[in-house]
């Protein structure tokens, strides 16, 4: 009696579970490495995300470029698969300047919402799905006229302040630009400065102050000359206590072909550009040619690359530049960038840059005492550098998980 009693109220309290029907989904694919995906799974309906696009039925597929006003401008592929496989969209939407990290994911989150509605109609959602039109403006109404003539301006300022005893640190950095950019021309301006303090305190011995500041001024022109040619100016300006100078001053014309058209450029590029200019120098110390200012010509070819897909995402880059009065002083830059989903959970990523730097002109004459070599308070003599990293991952278990949990933080 009693084991039948507890059978009964067993299969009472269970009976909930199995009887509920199971809520009707889309199995979802992310590829996206800027996207808040913790918000993404908590508000977004009738969805559940997987981490590998094969039990997908709909693949999202992000990318996004820098817009005229400051803001962004995002493509949203949405890639319909088994089921689905006969739906193809993009969606294209922008956010400004002034867009903050939480309107921005919920103004993707909407745009989102209205590339999945026929993916959702076809799953039998219908009920579930409600649509709003806002009412047109009168075909009458004035066009919204913009005061500012694409013109964006931007001010900023920060400090970073640190220390012990014996120590001190201050870095301030200030910064200045204006722009203006439309299809045809790409105009910019930026005023830098940054300014790095440190402070040692010794006992009985007047406290060592050393300080290194950096100033430049940017202003280029670029314009569009067809779907494939472009064409600009640029010129350059400043001082780096590091570089030992107290005033540079660079101008250079440059042309660039792209082998796809520049509208493709969300997805790829492949760049092949040339500039040629003048360089005027003033050094703070006599260099180890003996110059203490002078003016020389010199050019530079590159060759840039970049590819963003469903599997991953690859850049590069090969750079070749050099003083024309003297070819032997040079320099070759190699960068390379990917991070590529191999096969199933696994995915590669390799990154860096190795420049082989023979034209280092601008070095003073003299040996660095040992605190300027330490402190890295001005550039030494070297051949080459470089920065490296490469790294692999492999994620395996449950496909489907579209549970958050922010407790203590993202794990």
């Amino acid at each position: 009696m009693k084991k039948s009693t507890l059978f009964v109220l067993l299969l009472i309290t269970l009976s909930p579970i199995f009887s509920q029907e199971k809520e009707s989904k889309l199995n979802i694919f992310l590829n996206c490495n800027f996207c808040d995906q913790s918000y993404l799974k908590q508000n977004l309906e009738h969805a559940e995300f997987v981490r590998d696009e094969n039990f997908a039925d709909v693949y999202l597929f992000f990318t996004s470029q820098r817009s005229g006003s400051g803001g962004r401008v995002y493509v949203i592929d949405i890639v319909g698969q088994n089921e689905y496989k006969e739906f193809k969209d993009k969606i294209t939407y922008s956010t400004n300047s002034d867009t903050t990290s939480d309107e921005s994911r919920s103004l993707m989150l909407k745009n989102i919402r209205l590339g999945l509605v026929r993916y959702w109609l076809k799953l039998g959602l219908q009920d579930e799905i409600s649509i709003s039109i806002k009412k047109a403006k009168p075909t009458n109404a004035l066009e919204e006229v913009d005061p500012w003539n694409n013109w964006v301006f931007r001010l900023g300022a920060n400090g970073f302040f640190s220390g012990q005893e014996t120590y001190s640190n201050s870095n301030l950095n200030f910064n200045a630009s204006a722009r203006r950019i439309t299809e045809k021309n790409k105009f910019i301006f930026r005023l830098r400065y940054g300014n790095n303090k440190q402070v040692y305190k010794f006992n009985g011995e007047p406290d060592k102050i050393y300080n290194n500041s950096n100033r430049n001024v940017t202003l280029y022109s670029v314009f569009s000359l067809n779907n494939h040619w472009s064409a600009g100016v640029f010129s350059y300006f400043g001082g780096s206590d590091y570089s030992n100078k107290s005033l540079y001053a660079k101008l250079a014309p440059a042309i660039e072909y792209n082998f796809f058209d520049y509208k493709e450029s969300f997805k790829k590029q492949l760049t092949l550009a040339y500039r040629i200019g003048g360089d005027y120098t003033e050094y703070i110390e006599k260099t180890v040619f003996g110059k203490i200012d002078e003016f020389l010509w010199n050019h530079s070819l590159s060759l840039e690359a970049s590819v963003r897909q469903t599997w991953g995402n690859i850049n590069g880059s090969i750079r070749y530049e050099s003083y024309l009065h003297d070819t032997s002083l040079n320099q070759f830059s190699f960068n390379l960038g990917a991070r590529v989903r191999l096969f199933k959970g696994f995915r590669f990523n390799i990154g860096g840059n190795y420049n082989i730097t023979n034209n280092q002109i601008n070095l003073p004459a003299g040996n660095l005492t040992v605190e300027e070599i330490l402190l890295q308070q001005q550039q030494l003599k070297s051949g080459y550098n470089y920065f490296f990293n490469v790294g692999f991952s492999y994620t395996f278990g449950s496909m489907f998980n579209t549970v958050v949990n922010p407790r203590f933080g993202d794990d």
